[in-house]
C-alpha cells in the first residue's frame, strides 16, 4: 500500500513538473507582438538614421517601418492623409509654408538634427574668382530658395532687398555685380545639373546623396552657430492630434539618444549635426 502511495505521489509530482515546464516553454516561445510605427523619410540621411533605431525600438515593443521618398511633397501628404504615422525630412519654415499652401495640419514633435546648406562646385570651383554670367542652381521652394540666396549674399556674391528674409526670391536681388544666373529647380533636381551649371546650392541630404562631403567639397556653408542652424533644424512630424502617441514618444527617445548622436557624428562628418 505504501509503495502504491509513493508511486502515485511520484506520478503526481512528475505531472505537475511537466505542466510547469510546458508552461514556461510556451511562455518563452510565444513572441510578443510588436506595434508598428510607420515613418516617411528622405533616403539620406533620414532613412539611414531611422535604420539605426530599429533594434532599440523593438526592445520598447515597436516595429519601425520606413518608406523612402525623394521629394518634399509626398511625405507630408501621406501623413496628413493618415496613411503614415510620421515623417522625417524637413525643417519648420518649410513645414509652415507647406501647411499654409496645402491646408494640411502637420505639427513638429521633436528637433533631431541640422544639415548645413552649402555651395558646391559644378563646372567651376572658385567662388573667389567667379566668372561674370556664371550659373548657380538653387532649390525653388520658398524657404530653401531664400536660404540659398542668403548664403550667396553672405559670401558677397549678391545683395538681397532689405527685409526679404525667409521669403526672398531671385526677384529680390538688388545687386548682382557678376550678372549671375540663378537657376531655380525643385530641390531633388539641383544636384543633377552640377555638370551643366557652374555651382549648385544643396541641402545637406541631397549633397550626401550626390556624393559630396560638406567638410571637403563645400566651397561655403552655413555655420553651426548661425541663425540658420536654429531655424532650419530637421524635425520629426505627425498629423495634428497624434503628438501624444506612445509609439512616437518612444521613437523620439531613441532618436535623441547618445548612440544616435554618435552615429550621426561618425557617419556624416559635419554634413549632419545632431541637436541636443
Amino acid at each position: 500500500m505504501k509503495n502504491i502511495k509513493k508511486l502515485l505521489l511520484l506520478v503526481l509530482v512528475s505531472a505537475l513538473s511537466l505542466t510547469a515546464l510546458a508552461g514556461c516553454q510556451s511562455k518563452e516561445e510565444t513572441p510578443t507582438e510588436l506595434k508598428k510605427i510607420t515613418v516617411a523619410a528622405s533616403p539620406v540621411p533620414h532613412a539611414e538614421i531611422l535604420e539605426q533605431v530599429k533594434g532599440d525600438l523593438a526592445e520598447k515593443g515597436y516595429e519601425l517601418e520606413v518608406t523612402e521618398f525623394s521629394d518634399y511633397v509626398q511625405p507630408n501628404l501621406v501623413v496628413d492623409a493618415g496613411d503614415i504615422d510620421a515623417n522625417f525630412f524637413q525643417h519648420k519654415p518649410y513645414l509652415d509654408d507647406f501647411n499654409a499652401e496645402k491646408g494640411t495640419k502637420i505639427v513638429p514633435v521633436a528637433v533631431i538634427h541640422y544639415e548645413p546648406l552649402g555651395i558646391y562646385p559644378g563646372k567651376s570651383n572658385d567662388l573667389a574668382n567667379i566668372a561674370d554670367g556664371a550659373s548657380i542652381a538653387v532649390p525653388n521652394d520658398t524657404t530653401n530658395e531664400a536660404r540659398a540666396l542668403l548664403l550667396l549674399e553672405a559670401n558677397g556674391l549678391i545683395k538681397i532687398k532689405k527685409g526679404a528674409g525667409l521669403s526672398a526670391t531671385k526677384n529680390d536681388i538688388v545687386e548682382n555685380l557678376h550678372n549671375l544666373e540663378i537657376v531655380e529647380l525643385e530641390a531633388a533636381q539641383v544636384s543633377r545639373v552640377a555638370k551643366e551649371t557652374d555651382f549648385v546650392v544643396l541641402n545637406g541630404n541631397y549633397a550626401l546623396d550626390a556624393g559630396f562631403k560638406v567638410g571637403t567639397d563645400a566651397l561655403a556653408k552655413e555655420e553651426k552657430d548661425s541663425e540658420a542652424a536654429q531655424t532650419y533644424a530637421n524635425i520629426l512630424c505627425v498629423k495634428e492630434g497624434n503628438e501624444e502617441n506612445e509609439g512616437i514618444k518612444a521613437l523620439i527617445e531613441v532618436l535623441k539618444s547618445d548612440k544616435i548622436k554618435q552615429f550621426i557624428a561618425d557617419t556624416y562628418e559635419g554634413a549632419v549635426i545632431a541637436i541636443d
